[in-house]
């Protein structure tokens, strides 16, 4: 062995790669604790805003220092919400967040050395009766989507671009409608953390928030120790879509009603139509 200090280097470096535990976290607001209704989503800047977006950096620390106490080395948080809910000063030490609009892409930095992807404040697809907030990726234009012919929301939608990097989707938060889309689509190794119950699109039961950021906390270390049993999530390709929504025109009283379909070759595009 012509040279052991060279070897023992490049060792070293390949444990140390492998001994990383990278979580990408996409957030959303509609699954925060304490937010019921969508003027607390919609209306930036505003007090019911803020507070709403107070109450997220609360909700979202919890999750990040459970992630942290389970073994995660490198934590990316994105802030997916349309309006953006990141409050700088409220920040964890030693994360990385990304936040203001547009962007190059909407899966910034997501690649295959992430080990595990979280969706922190989620929501039930678009009809679920006792979804709070429910939608799928517009609450305004009611948009539903259809894949192969199943009809699914914006959980399955993030776990399948996930799934297109290998990555899987260990965590969901969010109401209780969402918790059980996610055990329906990505089962029961994917842990899931309940912090209301839908009575109706904006009606909830709410839990205090002491009760809610522990069981973030600890839904956060059971994920990371569940990321050995979570499995990437994948559709069968080429993936059929179908896209409908609401139109609206100033000068019609009432909206179109439209339909798109496509096909994707490329599960990353599923949102393209």
């Amino acid at each position: 062995m012509k040279h052991p200090a060279l070897l023992f280097f490049l060792l070293m470096v390949v444990i140390s790669v492998s001994a990383q535990k990278k979580i990408y976290i996409l957030t959303d607001l509609e699954g925060v604790s304490g937010v019921y209704k969508f003027a607390q989503t919609r209306e930036k800047d505003s007090p019911l805003n803020i507070k709403a977006c107070e109450y997220f950096m609360d909700d979202l620390s919890a999750v990040i220092r459970g992630l942290k106490d389970g073994g995660a080395t490198e934590i990316l948080v994105i802030d997916g919400h349309g309006n953006q809910c990141v409050i700088p000063h409220m920040m964890e030490p030693g994360v990385k967040y990304l936040t203001g609009v547009p962007r190059p892409t909407v899966y910034w930095g997501l690649d295959s050395s992430w080990i595990g992807m979280v969706q922190f404040g989620a929501h039930a697809m678009n009809g679920t009766e006792d979804g709070v907030l429910h939608h799928t990726m517009s609450s305004k234009s009611e948009k539903k989507y259809w894949y192969n012919g199943v009809e699914v929301g914006e959980v399955v939608q993030v776990a399948t671009i996930a799934g297109y990097y290998g990555i899987p989707t260990i965590l969901v938060t969010g109401d209780e409608a969402v918790c059980r889309e996610t055990k329906h689509f990505l089962g029961d190794a994917c842990v899931s953390v309940a912090v209301k119950k839908g009575i109706a699109r904006e009606a909830a039961i709410l839990y205090p928030f002491e009760e809610t950021r522990k069981a973030l906390y600890e839904g956060a270390r059971k994920a990371m120790e569940a990321i050995p049993e979570c499995k990437p999530f994948t559709m069968d390709i080429p993936v059929k879509g179908k896209m409908q929504y609401l139109q609206w025109d100033s000068e019609a009283s009432e909206p179109k009603f439209l339909t798109k379909e496509a096909v994707f070759n490329d599960p990353r595009n599923i949102l393209n139509f």
